[in-house]
């Protein structure tokens, strides 16, 4: 059984004598910088000129420069951008002013696992994984919790970073829920394998193609809708709260029986093994060089799929529906406005 970390587990004084930079506040970005903050821990937030979330990070008391600068300063710089932007970052605006001694410390192993981003020899290399978005983070601190975390040592100069890591973990609130510990290798091909084959990729293809195959047989389109899409939302609750069992606990035995026979079936040993593939692919490399190579192109195959995407007609029949209900949407600007996003 794996280990789990707690707040008596965590030194606070460690993070507390570091000086942070925060670079980018986006999502996870404000919601460690405010965590950090509150904990009495020396923060910056570093955004590169003329960011549009500098006036966000200010009217939340948080200190904003420029990324050089707060490289120099900090002797903790955590990596907040998106993946794809940290390696241009890191090469021209962080590494030249880190050394050893310093930490640098990601929320994501993307670019440390595929060799993206090569620290110094010296450099602590660390990951503090929130298991939730920024949002829950910040939310949840503030309420007197946490979401729970991951942590992993990379690269270990002083002998320290796991423990700097809880530490951190500490600070945003994280051993307040629990805190894993796990490596870059693990965190980044099983983040990128349960996105890709169930929480976005398996689920929203096999959404489609359900719709798709109702509207085929002559079905309405907002029938088709409310089975496979809109009632994912009560199953999914189920799961999240009770587990596998708790969710056939809830629901009719007719339902329960057909979930039992008729699953396997969909997801037949034809789509296991292509699960398989898939994580060949993440855990060989190809779909990370892929993902570089296609932004470096300018996303030219992702742009085209993410507007044949918008123009699905369960996307069309959906926003019509939801506009019906707007219960839905009740709470999504206060998640904007609270993302920093």
């Amino acid at each position: 059984m794996a280990r789990i970390y707690y707040e008596k587990d965590a030194d606070p004084g460690l993070v507390a004598g570091r000086k942070v930079a925060i670079v980018g506040y986006g999502s996870q970005g404000h919601a460690h910088a405010q965590n950090l903050a509150d904990s009495g821990v020396d923060v910056r937030v570093a955004l590169r000129e003329g960011s549009s979330s500098k006036a966000k990070a200010e009217a939340a008391g948080l200190r904003v420069v420029p990324i050089e600068q707060a490289a120099e300063e900090a002797d903790l710089v955590m990596m907040l951008l998106p993946d794809t932007e940290m390696a241009a970052a890191w090469d021209t605006q962080i590494a030249p002013h880190m050394g050893p001694g310093d930490a640098l410390f990601f929320a994501h192993g993307f670019n440390i696992r595929y060799g993206l981003i090569t620290p110094g020899p010296g450099i602590d290399v660390g990951m503090v994984a929130p298991k939730g978005p920024g949002h829950l983070v910040r939310r949840t601190y503030v309420e007197g919790g946490g979401v729970p975390s991951l942590i992993a040592v990379a690269q270990d100069a002083s002998g320290k970073t796991r423990d700097l890591s809880l530490s951190y973990a500490h600070a945003i609130g994280s051993t307040r829920a629990g805190v894993l510990e796990t490596t870059f290798a693990e965190e980044t091909e099983t983040d990128l394998f349960g996105e890709q084959v169930v929480l976005c990729g398996g689920l929203t293809s096999l959404v489609k193609n359900a719709f798709e195959t109702l509207v085929a047989a002559g079905y309405q389109p907002e029938s088709a809708y409310f089975e496979c899409l809109h009632e994912l939302k009560l199953i999914v609750d189920l799961m999240y709260e009770q587990g596998i069992s708790g969710m056939r606990y809830s629901i009719s035995d007719t339902a329960e029986y057909g979930d039992m026979t008729r699953g396997p079936r969909i997801i037949s040993p034809t789509v296991r093994e292509e699960m398989r593939r898939v994580l060949d692919e993440i855990q060989d490399g190809r779909f990370a060089t892929e993902w570089v190579a296609e932004n470096r192109n300018g996303r030219p195959n992702f742009n085209r799929l993410r507007a044949e995407g918008k123009e699905h007609p369960i996307e069309q029949v959906g926003a019509e529906l939801r506009a019906m209900m707007p219960f839905i949407t009740a709470g999504k600007q206060r998640v904007e406005d609270a993302s920093g996003g």
